[in-house]
Parts: structure tokens; sequence; C-alpha cells
């Protein structure tokens, strides 16, 4: 395992030895010295393709953590992520004899386990691939670990691990500590997304949340057939839910789906707390009666009580439109600093409102906002928690699958209609009031504290007995940049005096070294004043920002033919991965 490691150590530091370097540059311009240089968004852009295409070469890992990459906008630029968005996980299935030793391996000869089993894989991605077979009369999805993954994974994760310390130079104190949190978030991830037996344990736990729920069907697991590499479970057919010509040929009611869809997320993130962590349109899929099928649970996650409440919080301020209720949950949920500029951050929410807001304030949408906010995430010291980013892509692509199915679907009024039915909004009213009723309080037991506080302080005062003590604060270290000016000015006026003298009095060489160091001199004092400091990124939360941002990608053509950042990432069915294009017409490929 280490020989391999260094061996793909090697491999990828070749792969991202000239960002590396380029990354070093923007630093020091030279390498080692030099002032920094700016980077245009084009430049970020071009950066982004070249390291998306690396990732693809890198293999499963890689592709792996540039999704989880997309979902961190705390990391990465947005022009990072607008690429990372598109990274597909279809790649063609491992051959057949090697997905048949890990079958046999697991259950048995595949003749005794299986009354039939069809050996052309109906998908297949980085970790896993899907075939179909016959089991006990009834028709079943074998969801099969591609062989030697694993080997592979723990050999890359070690690499990403050592790399850590290094990319943590390179980077913010505040994006150091969200690599190294990315890094064990990561290895967590994809070693869970490898367990199948975990992956069916999340699977029926989802199954019972929602069985008393007759417009949700998820698949039942084959237990006597499934291992930690081998998931089988019942083949539910259905059509693609982005399938929208489809649907209403069936003349299914595509409003009704949509609801269906944001309600089902809300149950699991509001009230279970553990949900389907990939909700893109090859894992949701219709039968004829309007009934909503689940597929891939690999990417599945819990949310803590705490999130929860923090979430509802959320909702119920963005449709209030109450920005400092916004920041307030921001706050609580770790995503925001309580140190940060709190003006800017309202200037902020309150522009990103605005643009999403439309002409009717009830028709701007959370994907809007929350894609907007995410855009300024990299430019502040923020920090966003894992679980929480994971709920953030999920309440985004469901957003944008419920767009797909109704163009006038209004997120927030489901949202609101939601919260109202299941009491959360008249629960936050009696939190309010109770609230309000213990501040009240409080402040009638300060009237009664305060006045003998205020009289013994004064009394200090009077007997001269009061010492102040103040903390100055620097954080931009002005005052250091002062000092280093007087010193530089001095030691520039004592040069020129000197040179002077030496002219004068001394040999031509003393005065010719004297001059010299007074220049240097001065150049540091020329350069002090022109250094530029503070923010220098633009604004990058603006819907024109965003829609020049699109217009550049399409006018450049589909980066690496992955599709276009509209359509959504999305694993093929059952798969753990993503894929962006349509299925075929096979009826086999609409399934996990």
């Amino acid at each position: 395992m280490n020989l391999r490691s260094y061996w793909r150590f090697l491999v990828v530091l070749k792969q991202f030895l000239p960002l590396i370097v380029a990354y070093t540059r923007d630093r020091r311009r030279f390498l080692l010295f030099g002032r920094s240089r700016q980077v245009s968004p084009a430049t970020r852009r071009r950066r982004a393709e070249k390291l998306l295409q690396s990732l693809l070469t890198l293999g499963p890992t890689f592709i792996k953590l540039g999704q989880l990459l997309s979902t961190r906008p705390d990391i990465l630029p947005p022009e990072y992520i607008d690429e990372f968005t598109q990274l597909q996980d279809s790649v063609p299935p491992a051959a057949w004899a090697d997905a048949r030793g890990v079958i046999e391996t697991d259950l048995g000869p595949i003749d005794e386990a299986f009354d039939n089993f069809d050996t052309d894989a109906i998908s297949g991605a980085s970790l896993g691939q899907v075939y179909l077979a016959d089991h006990d009369g009834e028709q079943v999805a074998v969801k099969v670990r591609r062989p030697g993954v694993k080997q592979l994974v723990e050999a890359d994760l070690r690499v990403i691990r050592w790399s850590i310390p290094v990319l943590s130079r390179f980077v913010g104190e505040a994006q150091a500590f969200s690599l190294e949190t990315l890094s064990e978030e990561f290895a967590k991830t994809i070693r869970e997304e490898m367990d199948y037996a975990r992956e069916a344990r999340m699977l029926e736990e989802i199954k019972a949340n929602f069985a008393g729920n007759p417009d949700i069907r998820i698949p039942s697991v084959v237990d006597e057939r499934s291992t930690g590499r081998v998931l089988t479970m019942e083949y539910v057919p259905g059509t693609k839910i982005s399938n929208v010509e489809e649907l209403d040929t069936r003349r299914l009611d595509r409003t009704e789906l949509a609801e269906t869809l944001q309600r089902a997320y809300l149950d699991m993130i509001i009230e279970d707390g553990v949900f389907h962590a990939d909700p893109h349109p090859g894992n949701l899929a219709v039968q004829d009666d309007g009934t909503l099928v689940f597929y891939d649970f690999g990417m599945s996650g819990y949310v803590d009580p705490f999130i929860q409440d923090r979430i509802v919080d959320f909702y119920a301020a963005v449709a209030a439109q109450d920005i400092d209720a916004i920041l307030d949950t921001l706050i609580e949920m770790g995503t925001l600093s309580p140190e940060a500029d709190r003006q800017v951050m309202a200037d902020v929410m309150e522009l990103a409102i605005a643009d999403a807001r439309g002409e009717e304030i009830e028709q701007y949408r959370v994907q809007q906002i929350v894609q907007q906010v995410e855009d300024t995430i990299y430019e502040f010291p923020l920090r966003l928690p894992s679980n929480l980013a994971l709920v953030l892509r999920v309440a985004t692509v469901v957003e944008g699958v419920c767009v797909t199915l109704d163009t006038d679907f209004d997120f927030i009024s489901v949202a609101t209609e939601y919260l109202g039915e299941e009491g959360f909004i008249e629960e936050g009213v009696r939190e309010y009031v109770d609230d309000r009723v213990t501040e009240v309080t409080d402040a009638a037991q300060s009237a009664v504290r305060v006045p003998p506080k205020l009289e013994s302080a004064l009394d200090t005062i009077e007997r001269d007995a009061l010492t102040v003590k103040a903390e100055l604060k620097d954080p931009d270290k002005r005052f250091e940049r002062l000092a280093r000016r007087v010193i530089l000015g001095l030691v520039f006026t004592a040069g020129l005096l000197s040179t002077t003298a030496l002219y004068i009095f001394g040999t031509g060489q003393a005065t010719l070294v004297a001059g010299g160091l007074t220049l240097v001199v001065g150049l540091l004092i020329w350069r002090s004043f022109r250094r530029r400091r503070g923010l220098s990124a633009e604004p990058q939360f603006t819907r024109q920002a965003i829609r020049e941002r699109e217009e550049e990608a399409e006018s450049e053509g589909p980066a690496l033919g992955l599709g276009s950042p509209g359509t959504g990432p999305g694993p093929g069915p059952g798969t753990g991965g993503t894929d962006t294009g349509e299925p075929a017409d096979d009826p086999r490929s609409e399934s996990g």
C-alpha cells in the first residue's frame, strides 16, 4: 500500500505541478521573491478547466473529490464551482469476468445465487456497476463494487492526506481549516459510499420513514443476496423525472410531482433527520400512477436536531425577507463568523434577495439565494460545515428538478405551507413570545439591580480609585506599517546626510555605497505606499455576474464535453455516480 501510495503521489504531482507553479507565482511573481499578482476570472476559469481534466485523468477518487469540491464555495472561487458541477461519473463497466469474481467470492456460484443473470451491465460508474437478474421469481438490480477500487481509493486518500499541509501554505487560515475538514469529510464519505452494507441500512431506514406515504416508492433490499461489496435490490422501473415529454404523454401532473418531491425532502431533512443526498434526475423516476421512485442511497447523511432547527429558522427568515434573522441563523450554524462585518454581509444578502426576487416578491427562489450567497463565501473568511454543505447541495438540486417539472414552481410557497402544516411556524411564534417575556422579566430585574451598582461605581470614581485599561486592536496592522515607514524614513534621512557628507569629504567609492543603500531604502518607502491592500476581488453575487459567466462558458463551448452547468450533476442510476446525459430508451436504464 505504501509503495502504491508513493507512486500515486508522483503521478498526482505530475498532473498538478503546472497549476502549483501558477498558484505560487500568484503569491510571488518570481516564485521566491516579487510582488503578488491579480488573477482575472477568465484566468481562473481556464485553470479550473485544466484542473477538471486532471481530476478526470486521475480516476475514481479524484472524480469524487471534484464532485465534493463543487459543494464547497468556502474553498474554491465561483469559476471552479461552475466547472466542477459538470463532473460526470459515468464510465464503461469493468469486464464481466472481474465483476463475476466479486459476486461469486461474496455470494457463491452465480447459478446458485440467482435464477438468471444478465451479464451486460445497465450502468457503470467509478465505484460500482449495476446488473439485472432474477431471484425467487422476481426481477432484481444487482449493484457490484468495481474490482480493485478500494485499494486504489485508499492509496489516493493517503496522497490527499500528505498533500493537505503543502496546499495549506498557499491559502488563507480559514481555507486551510476548510481543507483539513474537507479531507476528513471526503475520506469518510467515499469509504461510506463503497460500503454497500451501509447503503442497505440507510435505504431501509429511509424506506421505513416513508412507509405510510403512498406517493413515495423506495426499492426493498434482498438481504440474503447482499454484502459489503454486492447490493441486491428490488427492481422498480419508471420514467426518468426529467423526461417531461414522456410524463406529459402519461398525463401526469408535473406541478404535483414537483410538490411531492419538495415535501419528501423537507420530511427527510426537517422531520426524519436522515436523507437521500443525491437527488439528481438519474436517481429519481416516476411510475405510471404518479408514484415517485428514489434510487441509489450510497450518498446519504444525517442532520442533527440543532441544524434541523436552524434550517427551519433560515427558511422562515428567507420567506419573511428578514435580513437580520438570516444572518443570525448563519452565525448560529457556524457558516458566518460572528466577527464578520455584519453591515457588509447584510448588504450582500439584500442585493442577493433583491436580485433573485424579480418583479413579484413571492417568486424568488431559494436556489438563487443560496447560489448567490455561495458566490460571496470565497471572498469572506467563512467556514461551511460539512453536513450543511451537503444539505445546501440537496436543496439547490431539488429546486432545479422542481423547476424542470414546473417552470413556475414556487419553492418558498411550498416550504412555507409545509412549515405551517407541521406547526413549525406557529411554534416559532410561541418561542418569539416566550423570548420577549423573558426579556421583559430580565429588564425588570435589571431595573432593581442597576441603581445600587451605579452608585457604587460613581463612589469609586469620586475616590480616584478607578483604573482604565485599554486594549488597542489593529487586525489590519496599520500601526505596524506606519512604524515601518517612520523607521525607513529616518534611515533614508540619515542616508541622505551621510551620502552628502561623504561626497564632500570622503572618497567616491564610499559615496557610491552609501548612495546605493539610501536608494534601496527610498525604493522600499515608495513601495510601501504603492502596495494595494484589502479585498481586491470583484463582486461575484449579482445576477449580471452569473449571466456573464454563463455566457462566457457558452461561448467557449461545454467544458470537456461534460454537459452544460444548467443540467446539474447526476449519477447513473444506482451506481453512486453522476451522469448529466439523458438515458437510452431501454427501460432498464430508468431504474436503480
